[in-house]
């Protein structure tokens, strides 16, 4: 891939709020998309009209309109990219690009990422980091930089091709089910720090108060087959940042009440042994004093 062609679809749902920021970022980039399908998933505030007005300038700029939907869930999310993926089958392209509608970036930010990419053959999907609206990122003592945020993921289209795309989770989850797959199957995943973007809403507090979306991410780490000794040390570490010890709690409720139940895992058994064996090799490394080697879900309180 010497000049690779790229792709971008975004889901949207109800981001008028910050959705501008996105295309404009996009629009001002020095290498542009063969394509960038929005998807609006029943939107009903003005997200719309914003994409239709740089729609009608950019003519690589499309807007795929879905039918309106009561229930809000990550399962609805995968079945708008699928839509908006669909309307690629006919354009040539080398990556594919999941780009969350609340996130900016700099001009040169999609060139870093492709060149990543063309120099290695062996990575399928890479990313940066985000910086929340407080200008906070994660704490890179202790992120692997094996994992890849969901606010933007820049897959090969072979690694996309391989692990199936998105599987649809209704409770969350599904970029880093999207990680897993890729190093299970023997691609590398990388984050690269030295560009970032910045995510412009909470993470996971859409609809719920901080705490609640805490405990949801406790539960999200026991159906995506996080081992219970990663998560004690998880929410350990949580209860060290806002809200300070609480924050925490929830976390670890979250996921032993999961436990406790024994939630269904959307899963498959492999791919929870898979994630469960690099926990405990990342575990014994960070406890030897080797914390560059953590995972981002101990350190982030989405856990991406």
């Amino acid at each position: 891939m010497t000049s690779p062609n790229f792709v971008v679809i975004t889901p949207a749902r109800n981001e008028a709020q910050f959705i501008e920021l996105t295309i404009k970022s996009m629009v001002a980039q020095t290498r542009k998309p063969a394509k960038w399908v929005i998807v609006s998933d029943g939107s009903t505030d003005g997200t719309d009209d914003i994409v239709r007005r740089y729609a009608a300038e950019n003519a690589w700029i499309e807007l795929l309109r879905m039918p309106e939907r009561r229930e809000r869930h990550f399962a609805g999310k995968v079945s708008a990219f699928n839509a908006g993926y669909a309307r690629l089958k006919d354009i040539p392209y080398d990556v594919l690009v999941s780009l969350d509608a609340d996130i900016s970036f700099d001009p040169g930010y999609f060139d870093f990422l492709l060149a990543k990419l063309s120099e290695d053959p062996s990575l399928g999907l890479v990313g940066t980091p985000f910086e929340d609206s407080e200008r906070q990122t994660y704490d890179y003592r202790f992120v692997s930089i094996e994992h890849v945020s969901g606010a933007c993921q820049v897959f090969r289209r072979e690694c996309f091709e391989e692990i199936g795309g998105y599987v649809p989770v209704k409770g969350g989850g599904i970029d880093h089910i999207a990680v897993l797959t890729a190093r299970m199957k023997g691609w590398k995943t990388r984050t690269f720090a030295d560009q970032t973007c910045v995510h412009h809403r909470a993470m996971g507090t859409a609809e719920r108060s901080q705490l609640m979306a805490r405990f949801r991410f406790g539960m999200q780490d026991y159906a995506l087959g996080g081992h219970p000794l990663w998560e004690v040390f998880r929410s350990i570490y949580q209860m060290t940042k806002k809200p300070v010890l609480t924050g925490g709690v929830m976390l670890g409720a979250g996921y032993f009440w999961a436990l406790v139940r024994r939630a269904r895992r959307p899963i498959s058994p492999e791919l929870v042994a898979f994630r469960q064996r690099e926990q405990m090799v990342r575990l014994r490394k960070f406890l030897s004093g080797n914390r560059s080697s953590g995972d981002s879900r101990l350190a982030h309180p989405e856990g991406a």
